[in-house]
């Protein structure tokens, strides 16, 4: 079951010039994807965790009283922990897109 709601009702894409970005099975397995100039928006059920497989993500989430809202990029390897209730809008940070995946914390 998923541990995220995508909550993104529709971003208009950013135009980005086609590139092929070849991504190895082994990485997509188990993993989403988000495509160059592609942002969405994605609310954890529970406490997550959102690693990068591959390509760097830049990502914007939610503030509030205690954190406030600070962007932050992330790239292969790296990894970010999502409180349960909290939003985060990200997106592909170059013309590549990224491989992600968001599992249980």
């Amino acid at each position: 079951m998923s541990t995220a709601v995508c909550t993104t009702e529709s971003f208009s894409p950013v135009s980005v010039p086609a590139r092929a970005a070849a991504v190895p099975p082994a990485v997509r397995r188990g993993a989403w994807q988000i495509a160059p100039g592609e942002a969405m928006s994605l609310k954890a059920r529970s406490a997550s965790i959102l690693r990068v497989k591959q390509g760097r993500v830049w990502i914007t989430p939610d503030a509030t009283l205690r954190n406030p809202s600070e962007d932050l990029v992330l790239a292969p390897g790296e990894s970010l922990t999502v409180a349960a209730g909290q939003r985060i809008v990200m997106e592909a940070w170059d013309g590549y897109g990224a491989t992600y995946s968001w599992d249980n914390a």
